[in-house]
């Protein structure tokens, strides 16, 4: 850039004839809808699954996606069986929450355990059936560990961005 084109600049700032425009700035518009919210939490919540499991596959060795394109799929599988089993657990809780007593509260704890742990086996069931070879999980109990891990890493990152979210007002 030449001394006359900087000074050209300069001068009309100085004049205030350049504006700034914000490019990433969404344009005003109506208040969302349920509808909207709930596909701006979900594509959220994959995106965030996606680069937590990407980030899985890069530096783990018990994590094989060889694609990206698998990787996808994978990430929105897990977020809609993650979702079904959040919803079996909170009917199962539901269900207990009418009974008293150490015993019903005994069970509740049980039944609640089995399914968020044994799901992560039919996760890895449905994984493996629907996308075979393309994505692998390595590692103690058949790669559960491994994904009960992910899942763990999946459900902080998506609370840290959604917490944040919130805090922007």
């Amino acid at each position: 850039m030449t001394a006359s084109a900087r000074q050209t600049i300069v001068r009309r700032a100085a004049k205030k004839e350049t504006t700034i425009k914000p490019h990433h700035i969404a344009p005003k518009q109506k208040p969302a809808n349920d509808r909207q919210r709930l596909f701006t939490r979900y594509l959220i919540a994959i995106l965030v699954d996606l680069v937590v499991l990407n980030l899985f596959a890069e530096y783990s060795t018990s994590v094989l996606i060889p694609s990206y394109g698998a990787s996808i799929l994978a990430a929105v599988l897990l977020q809609l069986l993650l979702q079904a089993t959040l919803t079996l657990e909170h009917r199962v809780g539901d269900w207990f929450a009418g009974r008293d007593g150490k015993l019903w509260l005994v069970i509740r704890v049980l039944f609640t355990w089995v399914i968020l742990f044994g799901s992560k086996f039919i996760m890895l069931g449905v994984i493996n059936f629907l996308l075979g070879d393309a994505v692998q999980f390595l590692g103690a109990l058949h790669g559960a560990a491994t994904l009960i891990a992910i899942i763990i890493a999946m459900l902080a990152a998506e609370g840290l961005v959604f917490w944040v979210y919130r805090r922007l007002g």
